[in-house]
């Protein structure tokens, strides 16, 4: 490979890494290049870049930007997964694959400038997504006004309840 080339891949690294909010590192050994395509297409579903990279050119990628705390353990063989808008979609995704597929394994992730293990990407697929939060923080917000109006609602309805009864009452007299 020319030196053009790799620089051309670095900067292309170093622009989704920019980018990305999460960086997820796997191990993808022993898998074919069927079951790689069939990853990669589920990922980009989810709006995830899955990209196998030689570990030289991935630290130079990733040196002194958000996930500088990875180019410590880029060894062996490598692939990142890039995150964009939710971190907890791309850990889903990647631990999900996981369950299913016996040869392939996450690593590590970097998530905010902090480096999280395996058992750490598990722990973050579990949390609700955002847009579930985003569900959870309306349902909350709509619930306080909804319950006020029914208080008063009550109220008004105890008088009115009151008021036809002195009426029936005077009626009947």
């Amino acid at each position: 490979m020319q030196r053009a080339q790799k620089n051309e891949i670095i900067e292309q690294l170093r622009a989704k890494a920019d980018r990305a909010g999460i960086a997820v590192v796997t191990d993808f050994r022993t898998m074919t290049v069927e079951e790689l395509t069939e990853l990669r297409v589920k990922l980009r579903a989810a709006g995830i870049d899955y990209q196998v990279v030689k570990n030289t050119l991935a630290r130079l990628a990733v040196k002194d930007g958000a996930h500088d705390i990875l180019k410590d353990h880029l060894k062996e063989n490598n692939a990142i997964a890039f995150g964009y808008d939710d971190p907890v979609v791309a850990a889903k995704a990647l631990v999900d694959y996981a369950k299913t597929s016996k040869k392939f394994t996450v690593k590590h992730a970097s998530l905010a400038g902090s480096l999280i293990d395996s058992n750490g990407v598990v722990e973050l697929s579990k949390l609700p997504s955002k847009p579930e939060l985003l569900a959870h923080t309306l349902g909350t917000m709509n619930a306080v006004p909804t319950n006020f109006v029914c208080l008063f609602a009550n109220v008004i309805r105890g008088m009115l309840y009151a008021l036809t009864a002195i009426k029936d009452k005077k009626e009947a007299a």
